[in-house]
């Protein structure tokens, strides 16, 4: 059994080792993958960050905007090499099980499930409240009780529950079909950033981005107890960047890894960068950072302010409509990283069977679903929303530490996508990611020590002793 400095290691090719009922069916080419990476990336954040980073920022969150999306893009190329190294499912918890150690791996992947269930929980709630809205404009009142968890006076919030339990079916149904769907919201949601940019634009202002750093460049917090500079704003604005990793959680089922998911990774992310730093510039340019940052719906916001209230309605339309496929791909990432970890005996192995029909994992994904649906319907989840920032930037910090860690140590393997200066792009990565860790709110990073001293002890009490790495599948 190959061992490392943190446990047993995996290994690099394990696809073929596994059993053919734990194979998932390769169904996948780089457009849905490109899909993939945008309907993760483009989602709650552009449409709600954009006025929060703005009051964090000023209008330097464009330039908050472009330092997070740096720091993904580094992180995005080490991704890229490794997904192509490793075309295998689970992403950072795999690569960091091969490299690394099996304890280290579980902490990533612990880490991961903790970002895509809070995800896909937070944006189920926020679809709930859009679909609400717009019922009550028709005239028709759902019973409260129905509509928020105990938190918030109610029994259950039922839309945020039916929409993760229908995303789950439709993941159960079969990967291919939902990743086409996710192509068709992908184009709605494009289509309506497009729209804004092109009717904001024109009503650019110069002056509104004068001072252009009122609060500085690093993290500061300010007489009201608020952090606040461009490296704050960009310590939240992250969370409307990560998503394309859910790319790499896809590498088994791509047609041909070594093509698809580079175009997939670096794509996605090349796209929403451009995106995003569009949308910031037209935004703030047309009403100014303080109009801005007063907004729960700062893109919605900015058209009225500008006479445009049907296209104000029409990007409403959109956000209702487009908002679930983040949760698909964010359900999608965590039923594989979920799916992974059970095939290597660290979750009961009978979580990891896929389904003979649809060459999908139908009961992890099933599982997942139900529990994505119980957080939504029932937790608070304004403040631990932000422990999924923690999570993302752990495994972030753990793939650019394996991709170098192997250019050391095995530079004879065949690198499909070679990153270029690794070690240059992996330190920039790390130490990015690590600023932006510490520029969290203190009581985040509590929490997501909390959150991994309860999964280590279920691993040294349950996963260790079955662990399946370096002996034969029963």
């Amino acid at each position: 059994m190959a061992r490392g400095l943190l446990g047993p290691l995996k290994p690099l090719d394990t696809e073929a080792a596994a059993e053919p009922d734990r194979k998932l069916r390769k169904t996948l080419s780089w457009p849905h993958l490109i899909a993939l990476g945008i309907g993760a990336i483009v989602g709650t954040g552009i449409y709600t960050l954009t006025g929060v980073g703005a009051d964090r920022a000023g209008p330097a969150v464009i330039l908050s905007f472009a330092i997070a999306g740096a720091v993904c893009a580094f992180a995005a190329l080490a991704y890229a090499e490794m997904a192509t190294l490793i075309p295998t499912a689970g992403s950072a918890y795999t690569y960091t099980y091969s490299v690394i150690g099996e304890t280290l791996a579980w902490v990533v992947g612990w880490s991961l499930i903790l970002e895509y269930s809070l995800a896909s929980s937070t944006v189920a709630v926020g679809w709930s409240a859009y679909l609400v809205g717009w019922i009550e404009q028709l005239g028709v009142h759902l019973p409260p009780e129905l509509l928020s968890g105990p938190h918030g006076g109610g029994i259950i919030n039922l839309p945020a529950v039916l929409v993760a339990l229908a995303i789950a079916g439709m993941l159960i149904a079969g990967t291919r079909e939902s990743a086409t769907f996710n192509i068709v919201l992908v184009v709605i949601k494009m289509t309506a950033l497009a729209l804004f940019v092109a009717l904001a634009l024109p009503a650019f202002t110069g002056s509104n981005f004068e001072p252009f750093m009122p609060y500085g460049f690093g993290s500061a917090v300010g007489p009201d107890g608020v952090k606040r500079g461009v490296m704050a704003a960009a310590a939240i604005v992250f969370f409307a960047f990560y998503g394309f990793d859910t790319v790499a959680t896809s590498a088994e089922e791509a047609k041909d890894p070594g093509r698809d998911l580079t175009i997939g990774i670096v794509g996605s992310m090349a796209a929403c960068a451009l995106i995003y730093m569009a949308v910031a510039l037209a935004a703030v340019g047309a009403v100014g950072y303080a109009d801005l940052g007063k907004s729960a719906e700062p893109l919605a916001h900015v058209l009225r302010t500008l006479q445009h209230p049907a296209a104000a309605w029409a990007i409403g339309l959109a956000a209702l409509i487009a908002l679930p496929s983040v949760i698909l791909v964010m359900m999608y990432g965590q039923s594989r990283v979920f799916f992974v970890m059970a095939r290597d005996g660290l979750l009961p192995r009978v979580l990891s069977r896929v389904s003979a029909r649809t060459g999908t994992p139908a009961l992890i994904t099933a599982v997942t679903g139900v529990f994505v649906a119980s957080v939504a319907g029932f937790f608070r989840l304004d403040e631990i929303a932000e422990l999924a920032n923690a999570g993302t930037l752990l495994a972030f910090i753990a793939v650019a530490a394996c991709m170098m860690i192997l250019r050391r140590t095995r530079p004879d393997l065949p690198r499909v996508f070679r990153c270029p200066a690794p070690y240059v792009v992996g330190s920039l990565a790390i130490l990015g990611c690590l600023y932006l860790m510490s520029s969290l709110p203190l009581h985040t990073l509590t929490r997501f020590l909390g959150w991994n001293a309860i999964g280590l002890a279920f691993y040294f009490l349950y996963g260790r002793a079955r662990s399946l790495a370096g002996r034969e599948v029963p």
